[in-house]
């Protein structure tokens, strides 16, 4: 199959130059300071569409699948994850996929230009991979499909720059264990920029990477939140989106991989030692190499996943595979190119660990590498 048609080979050489150019130098500026993505970045990239790859034409965005949104990502991702991942916070983001025509009406066409991102509180302090588990509750008021949210949320990436967040929120105890996501919905908030929400609190976590921007524990009491369509069935509306979100991390794995493979190819050459650079060495060649391919199997998992989903057709094992395959893959390059680097890589004067700290994290978000090995087993032995 032919993936890379003309138009999809000018969307990555855009995205490329628009990496290397604009989003490489403000990361190796502000990771290390742990600085937030600036405005202006975030403003040139809805200028590009970014934010609004798959989001369709009659609402403002581009209109285009799954295979450019992973195109995109991964040239953002050799720059700096967090800017590959906050594109995420429009193209579709979760909860979307149950907005009401008028929903979408009023608020898609404002994040394809980048002026209407979300933060998602999912995940808690003891529910995590589990979802299913969650508790903190959601209690009916005199309005219509209006609630209160009461109970504490973990990992919410980007709670105070979001113009809304969307919650993962309980309306029924738990009363069979075996179907415990029952019972669960999903909640909007809308919010002013740079704030938490009413009746909301939270620390900011102290991350070793992602910087970019916050992530939060939150602490609802009593925060007014809507209620989305689809009652009862929040645990489904978050499940339904996860094979282009697992192809989203597998791309931005890639991406990761691909920058710190570069930079070692560049720093092999460069440095030189017993009067030659060590790149003529067979073990820094091999490392290279060995690097090289696993990095293109990745690449190409990604494409085919994508395709698809871009096809309609069911890929959650493949889509497994490919955020396992990939995060797992990324983590061994950037050690590998880190090892390359000597003692000048286990500094922050380079973006070697900068990368090597961020693929880490590919390996527990949207899904731990032991959550995907359990989808493709379940897949592959079930009845």
């Amino acid at each position: 199959m032919t993936y890379m048609t003309e138009a999809r080979r000018m969307i990555q050489a855009s995205a490329r130059e628009f990496s290397m150019k604009e989003v490489l130098p403000v990361a190796n500026k502000l990771d290390p300071v742990k600085g937030d993505i600036p405005m202006d970045l975030r403003n040139k990239m809805g200028e590009l569409g970014y934010f609004g790859i798959r989001i369709p034409e009659e609402y403002g965005g581009l209109g285009l699948g799954v295979f450019e949104y992973v195109l995109v990502t991964e040239e953002l991702a050799r720059a700096w994850m967090s800017v590959a991942s906050i594109i995420a916070r429009g193209n579709g983001f979760f909860g979307t996929s149950v907005f009401t025509d008028e929903q979408r009406k009023m608020y898609l066409g404002r994040m394809a230009k980048g002026d209407f991102l979300g933060a998602a509180a999912l995940s808690e302090p003891d529910a995590g991979s589990d979802l299913g588990s969650i508790i903190c509750r959601a209690e009916p008021t005199d309005e219509p499909n209006v609630f209160t949210l009461h109970g504490t949320k973990m990992w919410c990436t980007f709670a105070d720059g979001a113009d809304y967040i969307t919650v993962l929120a309980r309306t029924e105890p738990i009363t069979d264990i075996k179907h415990r996501h029952r019972g669960t919905s999903t909640f909007f908030i809308e919010k002013p920029r740079g704030q938490l929400p009413e009746g909301c609190t939270g620390t900011p976590v102290n991350k070793i990477g992602y910087h970019g921007w916050k992530t939060w524990e939150l602490h609802f009491d009593g925060t007014k939140a809507l209620q989305l369509r689809g009652e009862g069935r929040g645990f489904h509306a978050t499940v339904s989106g996860l094979e282009a979100a697992r192809a989203h991390t597998a791309a931005r794995a890639v991406g990761l991989a691909r920058g710190a493979m570069e930079d070692s190819i560049q720093y092999a050459k460069n440095r030189v030692q017993f009067g030659k650079p060590i790149a003529d060495f067979q073990a820094i060649r091999f490392k290279i190499a060995t690097m090289a391919a696993e990095i293109e199997a990745a690449r190409q998992l990604t494409y085919f996943v994508s395709e698809e989903i871009d096809s309609r057709r069911r890929c959650d094992k493949e889509a497994g595979m490919a955020k396992w395959f990939a995060s797992e893959m990324a983590e061994r390059v950037t050690s590998e190119a880190l090892q390359i680097h000597g003692g000048y890589g286990y500094t922050t004067d380079l973006p070697i660990e900068r990368y090597w700290r961020d693929a880490r994290l590919t390996k527990i978000f949207e899904g731990t590498s032991e959550i995907q090995l359990r989808i493709i087993s379940d897949r592959l032995l079930e009845d």
